[in-house]
């Protein structure tokens, strides 16, 4: 059975996940919803006005009442800007797994701060919430969150081919999962 606890707060070494706040909207511009190359790697639109990323936000806010919707901003320690944004945008309660989606401005790529969140959020499922699984994917293209995923121990599962059409390509799904006892925190 699950333990739907809400989003809390987590603080590691470089990072602080915690809820959207409105005063966000600046830095998700500046940093990644604007960015189509970020944005299309996990089939989110492209935000190009603070009243769009506002709307935005309004729907992360207002979801935070539910106790079972899991969002976060990922914000950078050191200089407090929100650099992007991790989930269990998927929670299945009655089989007790959740699905992972995250993304990372550009200008914060290479630093470790992708591994580092999804660190964080696999131990706050698997400890807070009582995931039995939880499993994430990539697009084909998508190498470095490839390298994100196997580096912090997730198992490929396999692939649905031809899953996504985007720019006159099907573009294939790969995924990955990781059990409660294959965890090692």
């Amino acid at each position: 059975m699950l333990t739907h606890c809400g989003t809390q707060m987590i603080e590691s070494k470089n990072l602080i996940l915690r809820r959207f706040s409105y005063d966000d909207n600046k830095n998700m511009l500046d940093y990644w919803v604007s960015d189509p190359n970020i944005q299309s790697m996990y089939s989110e639109p492209i935000y190009t006005t603070e009243e769009e990323v506002k709307e935005l936000l309004n729907n992360y806010i207002t979801s935070y009442s539910q106790e079972s919707y899991y969002r976060w901003a990922i914000i950078e320690k050191s200089t407090q800007i929100c650099i992007g944004q991790i989930a269990f945008f998927l929670v299945d309660s009655k089989n007790h797994f959740g699905e992972i989606e995250y993304c990372i401005g550009s200008k914060f790529h290479r630093k470790g701060y992708a591994s580092e969140a999804v660190k964080n959020i696999l131990q706050y499922g698997f400890e807070k919430i009582n995931f039995h699984k939880i499993q994430v994917c990539h697009k084909e293209n998508n190498i470095a969150s490839q390298g994100v995923i196997r580096k912090v121990g997730f198992k490929y599962e396999g692939t649905l081919r031809d899953y996504f059409y985007m720019n006159n390509n099907y573009v294939s799904r790969l995924y990955y999962s990781l059990l409660k006892s294959e965890w090692i925190n």
